[in-house]
Formats: structure tokens, sequence, C-alpha cells
């Protein structure tokens, strides 16, 4: 199988005419700050024409990782070619008209891209490989949870079933859910190539096919969306935590990766070892040496390290595996165009946009570097002894946000993908993130010993 042709880019006549003929009353423009956090501004059908020609101007001093108060004015540049239309979600929402939604570049007044807007910085390394020939490609794997919500629609931790999984109704009482969100992702014109109940209760995954890089990140942008509000229609809380509850595993956002070169899979070559070319041993190589600066762009939260641990599916050391699934990075068995790498660290907490930024980033490095990987480890690595682990060059990946940050900071490449902009706000507001939660004092922390010290 091969990628999809890139779709047309659409034109402002067509995408004007595809409002009037929709009946659409409202226009979302969508963009995100540092974190990932989906941002968006709302212009009625009369300000339709002046939106998607550049014309909307927003205060970026008030956006996170954006600008300073007296450097504040900025403008959203719709990429048309992102334009949907929201399927209905209530039926009150379908009285008051239908909503559409376009993706925007955020640029400077003088008409430059701003260097902190997190597309930029991905479209900025999708530019970097493209001189080198190569395409990336990515099939994202987001995992969530679905809550019960409490007194007042307050989120709990109460799971709405107990099942485990690939189990079917009736146990799992999230199937008609998932159905709904698959249903309204289909209107909206993605392509999902499965959906069913994760490991732990309560716990869902739905399976985006392969797409280019910048389309990749913008569908899990718009879907993290699509799921809460379809949950909300149900009455319950859908959180893209990454370990909401302790005991079970936690959510992660597996991303399977290839690059494409003249319509052909860069990573396959049927005389290599395991069937792969240098170009993916390479790549892998740089996954791996990148890994421990790669950890805070990918796992951005305090909450993501406690999925980091071992025995719950989730990586902890630096590996690689055709086989395992306790390594950091895996190669599925398809073969042919078809070849992948499948990335295990990122969860669904981390800005899309800057995680395939920074891996591929990463991967670039490797290649031109030709980084070459440890050899492939088929065992459970979680069982291997730490003289096991020296013996195989394994590595560990950092512990918490703390040191995580430290690495990011250490790697050269992983930094300089994010540019001076992205980095100094991201670093900012993560370490300042850190120091909140070192000064809190825990509940485990009075269990353990405040009757005891």
């Amino acid at each position: 199988m091969t990628p999809d042709d890139a779709p047309r880019p659409s034109t402002q006549a067509s995408v004007l005419q595809q409002l009037q003929e929709s009946r659409v009353n409202f226009l979302r423009l969508q963009f995100t700050d540092v974190l990932g956090t989906a941002k968006n501004i709302e212009v009625p059908r009369s300000q339709f024409e002046k939106a998607l020609s550049g014309g909307v101007m927003f205060d970026g001093s008030s956006i996170q990782g954006f600008t300073r108060i007296e450097e504040s004015d900025m403008l959203l540049q719709p990429d048309l070619s992102t334009f949907l239309i929201y399927p209905q979600f209530s039926r009150e929402e379908g009285e008051r008209g239908k909503v559409a939604r376009i993706i925007c570049d955020v640029m400077l007044p003088s008409g430059e891209p701003f260097p902190g807007d997190p597309r930029f910085v991905l479209k900025r390394q999708i530019a970097r490989a493209a001189e080198a020939g190569f395409t990336l490609y990515a099939g994202t794997e987001p995992e969530f949870f679905l809550f019960e919500r409490g007194p007042g629609g307050r989120g709990t931790t109460l799971t709405n079933d107990q099942a485990g999984y690939f189990d079917l109704a009736p146990i799992d009482q999230g199937e008609r859910i998932r159905r709904e969100i698959t249903n309204k992702l289909f209107e909206m014109g993605f392509e999902i190539e499965g959906a069913h109940h994760e490991a732990a209760p309560g716990q869902h995954e739905i399976d985006f096919r392969y797409q280019d890089a910048l389309a990749a990140a913008d569908a899990i942008s718009t879907f993290k969306f699509v799921v809460k509000r379809v949950a909300l229609e149900y009455g319950l809380l859908a959180s893209f935590l990454p370990k909401p509850v302790a005991g079970v595993n936690g959510s992660g956002l597996h991303t399977h990766l290839s690059l494409f070169r003249n319509g052909h899979n860069a990573f396959y070559d049927p005389a290599g070892e395991f069937e792969l070319s240098d170009t993916a041993l390479h790549f892998i190589g740089g996954l791996l040496d990148h890994a421990p600066g790669l950890c805070a762009v990918t796992n951005p939260t305090i909450n993501s390290f406690k999925r980091l641990v071992p025995g719950f599916e989730a990586p902890v050391n630096v590996a690689w595996s055709t086989s395992n699934r306790s390594a950091l990075l895996r190669v599925p068995a398809k073969r042919g165009n078809s070849t992948r790498a499948e990335f295990r660290l990122p969860d669904p907490s981390c800005n899309p946009y800057l995680a395939l930024s920074v891996i591929l980033a990463a991967g670039l490095d490797g290649i031109v570097q030709k980084t070459v990987p440890p050899p492939a480890i088929q065992r459970n690595i979680y069982q291997m002894t730490v003289r096991e682990k020296r013996h195989h060059r394994v590595r560990e990946l950092p512990r918490d946000l703390y040191d995580a940050l430290e690495s990011l900071e250490r790697d050269e490449v992983v930094a300089g993908a994010l540019g001076d902009h992205a980095l100094e706000h991201f670093l900012r507001a993560k370490r300042a993130e850190w120091r909140t939660y070192a000064a809190v004092v825990h509940p485990w922390e009075l269990e353990q010993y405040l009757d005891t010290v």
C-alpha cells in the first residue's frame, strides 16, 4: 500500500461556496498554543470572506507561549486544505446552524510566519526532510479513558465499564460511544483503521490511517475535541491524561513512522537485516540516541512519567525490537510499502505538532550521522538484569519531568528543532509546572509518613 496522493488545495472561492451551500453559520479558525491546547476564534457568516483571506487578528500575548504584551498583534492565515464542516453533536447545535472549522497558521503583522507557532515548527522540519528527498508519514493510535461525571458535572476517575483488551458489549460499555466518535470522524473526512477497548477498564483506542506528518498532527488536534464533545453528550468525561488511575495501563499515543522517497517506502530493503534499509536503521538509531531529549516533548506532563513504569506495556528503557512490546521502538512484521517503526514513547497529552517535529528531527539526524542502533532485543526488557541491560547497551529514560527537561535542554538537535522561541516558552511553562508540583504536599506523603516520622 502506498500513501494517498496529497489532497488538492482548496481555493478561497470554493470554500466560500461550500460554506454557503451547506448553510454554515459559524466558522472556527483553529490553532494551538505551545502546550498543544487547541484555541479558536469563531466568526459569523458576515465575516467569512475576511477570515478566509487571513484578515482576522488576535492578541498573541494572551496565548501560552506566544508573545509579550508590547508585541501582541498576530494574524490567522487559514490553510484552506484543512476546511471541514463539523457534524451535528446535539439537537440544540442543529437549531443554531452548522459550524465549520479551518486550521490556521499564525503570522506576524509583517506577513512572516510566527516562529513560536507549533504548526510552523513542524512545517520547518517537514521542509528539511523534503530537502533530503523524504516525506514522513505517521499513523497514530491515541488512547483515552471515559469516566463518569460526579455532582455538578465534575469529572471523576470512576470508569463506565470494567472491560479489558478487545472485550465486547455488554462488558464493554464504551462500544456505542466509540462508534459514535468514529462516525463523526468519518463525516468529517478522516480515515479510521480501527477502534477497540483497551487493556484498562474504561480505556479505549481509535486508530488513524497513516498520513503525512502535518495532516497527522492536525487530525490529533481535532480528534481530541471530537472525543470530548461526544463523551459530553453521553454525560461522560473523556480524558487524555496519560495515567489517571494507578495500577492499570496508562494511555499512549503510539506512532507508526515511515519515510517515503519518490513514492516508495525508504525503510524497506529486502536484502537488509530484518528487511530494513540503512535509512530505516539510521532513523531508528537517531530516535534511540535522542530519546532522553525527546521525552519532555513527547511526554510533557508530571503525570506522563507515572505511565512510564515497568509492567504496564509502556517503555522504560531505550531499546528497539522487531517483536516484543516492552521496547521503546518496535518494527511490526509487515514489509514492503508497509515497513514502519512504531514509536511507543509519546502519550496523548503532548502537542502533536511539536512531538512530530522533534521525532522527525531526531530521525533525520540519525540519517545524517549514519547512527547505527544497538542490536535489536527480542526478549522482555522488564525482566532483564542491570548487567544484561548494560551488555545490550540499554539506557533508561528520564525518571520524571525535571530530568526530561534537563535532557531536552542538553540535546542540541531536539532543542534546535523547536527553535529558540518555542523552546524558551516550553521550558519556562514546564519548569513552572514542576516547581508548583514539587511544593505540594501529596496525600501519599501523609499516608506514608505522618504517623511514623
